[in-house]
Formats: C-alpha cells, sequence, structure tokens
C-alpha cells in the first residue's frame, strides 16, 4: 500500500500529459457530456453572476473601460488554474457579442476550454474569468469549432488594480481573480471549443456560433438579464 503511484494509483507528471494529449486529439469533442436546458440556463446564471462581481470589484474598473471598447465578452464562471478543462459548468464559458450600430448583444454560444500551461495539475485551485474580444479577428477565431490562445489570436493580461490604466493591444485582454482576489492566470497556449451539446440544449436544435452569433437566428431568454447587464456596462 505504500507504492500506490507504482501500481497506477496516481497521476504523475507523465500521466497527466497523456491524458492532455488524448483530449487535444479528440478536438470538439472535448467538453461533450449529456446535457439538458437546466445545465445551459445554469452555466448562464452563473456567468451573469460573475461579470457583476467584476464590475462591482474597483480593482477591475480597467475592465470596466475596457468592455465599453470590445466586440465580445466570453465568460467562464469557473475554471481550473493550470489544469484540464473538460465540460460542465467548472469549465465553460459563454460568449456574446455585440452588434456595435444598436449595442445589444447576442444571445451566448458555449465554449470549454483546455489549458496547456506547464506545471499541469488536474484539479488545481479555481479561478472566474473574463475574456474581452477587442478585434474582428478574435471574433472570427471564436467562430471556428477550435483554436489556441496566443497562437491564432494575440492575448493579454489586463491591468488590475483601482485606477489601474493601460492601453493594450491585443485581440483577447482578459482578467482573473480566485475566492474574490486578484488571480495572476496565464491563458496563453489554451484551447477554446464549442461546445455544441450544451448549443443544442439550450436552443432545442443544433446551433453553430455563426447561427447564434451573426445570423442570430436562435434565441433563449434565459439569457436576457446578462444581455440587458452586458449592453449596460457597455455603454
Amino acid at each position: 500500500m505504500r507504492n500506490h503511484r507504482k501500481h497506477g494509483y496516481g497521476m504523475g507528471l507523465s500521466g497527466a500529459a497523456a491524458l492532455l494529449a488524448a483530449l487535444l486529439l479528440a478536438g470538439p469533442a472535448v467538453g461533450a457530456f449529456a446535457a439538458d436546458i437546466d445545465d445551459a440556463q445554469g452555466i448562464v446564471e452563473k456567468a451573469r453572476l460573475t461579470f457583476g462581481d467584476f464590475l462591482r470589484d474597483d480593482d477591475y474598473i480597467s475592465m470596466r473601460d475596457q468592455i465599453q471598447q470590445a466586440r465580445g465578452v466570453l465568460i467562464y464562471p469557473q475554471v481550473l488554474k493550470g489544469g484540464v478543462i473538460i465540460g460542465g459548468s467548472g469549465g465553460t464559458g459563454v460568449l456574446l457579442v455585440r452588434e456595435h450600430k444598436e449595442g445589444d448583444f447576442s444571445y451566448p454560444a458555449f465554449y470549454s476550454m483546455v489549458s496547456v500551461s506547464l506545471g499541469l495539475q488536474i484539479g488545481g485551485e479555481s479561478a472566474e474569468v473574463i475574456l474581452l474580444v477587442m478585434t474582428k479577428q478574435g471574433i472570427d477565431s471564436l467562430l471556428t469549432s477550435k483554436f489556441k490562445l496566443g497562437g491564432d489570436v494575440s492575448v493579454a493580461l489586463g491591468p488590475v488594480g483601482a485606477g489601474a490604466k493601460g492601453d493594450i493591444t491585443a485581440d483577447i485582454i482578459y482578467f482573473a481573480k480566485s475566492k474574490g482576489l486578484y488571480a495572476g492566470l496565464n491563458l496563453d497556449g489554451s484551447y477554446l471549443s464549442v461546445l455544441e451539446n450544451l448549443n443544442k440544449a439550450y436552443y432545442g436544435k443544433e446551433a453553430t456560433p455563426v447561427d447564434i452569433i451573426v445570423r442570430r437566428s436562435v434565441n433563449n431568454k434565459g439569457a436576457d438579464r446578462l444581455r440587458e447587464e452586458l449592453k449596460k456596462a457597455a455603454k
């Protein structure tokens, strides 16, 4: 019983790396799990609460400034720092994109995240993360089934602190905190993938990010509170 790892009871770095490789090869299937509309609505509501927490926190005043210029907002209510994110509320985010003429935000499209940070650990400390998509290139990348932060698009950690300002040039700017405090999470190299199962569950039929964000051919009133809060913050 003293040599659990020799008999496969633990997961060392090599085991974690093998799991990560399998997940990445899975592509869009990463995060695939049995989902229904309650799962999806729960994630939307957690995203709304997370967004409100950031807005009320004076350490994230820079985020409040940047969102006025953002084309879209991707909210992850919970992300495992330096770990693997696989579906469920613990690793799923919602993307809403702004229509610049009217300022209205789209209904949400669901995405998973897989982090490939060094020092990989399964079940690490969690953090809340908000990504502001600042450019058309950033939005276009999110319309694909899977893409890499820092590879396909540039990504930068936003400035944090009361009165923090800063001119940041990046396709995506992100902010993170853990247990209400600043979290210096490194998302460079992370993969984002569309969660087709949650999109289908939420809208009652197959719905791609293009259907949701560009064509706006589907809707769900359960996301209206989140859309209104985003619109108000982005004015």
